[in-house]
């Protein structure tokens, strides 16, 4: 969620109010021990909605150990 958030502002600025609506996470396989690395992406940003999408991987992984997606309200006025 956070990560997704993070990109979220990204796009928008930092806006008070932009709410996560929706969160869907596939655990794929069980991590390896150690660092995490979560790398997130915009998938559409309109209106008063943002979709984006969180791969999960272990720092030295060839593979993903999660997939997310998730969808933000956006602030009237701020899209």
């Amino acid at each position: 969620d956070i990560t997704l958030y993070g990109v979220c502002l990204s796009m928008i600025g930092s806006v008070s109010l932009a709410v996560t609506t929706d969160m869907n996470i596939h655990f794929l396989r069980k991590p390896q021990p150690g660092t995490l690395i979560a790398r997130g992406r915009n998938l559409k940003l309109g209106r008063s909605l943002f979709v984006g999408e969180v791969t999960i991987e272990s720092e030295h992984a060839t593979s993903p150990t999660a997939h997310a997606t998730g969808t933000y309200a956006i602030p009237p006025g701020t899209g």
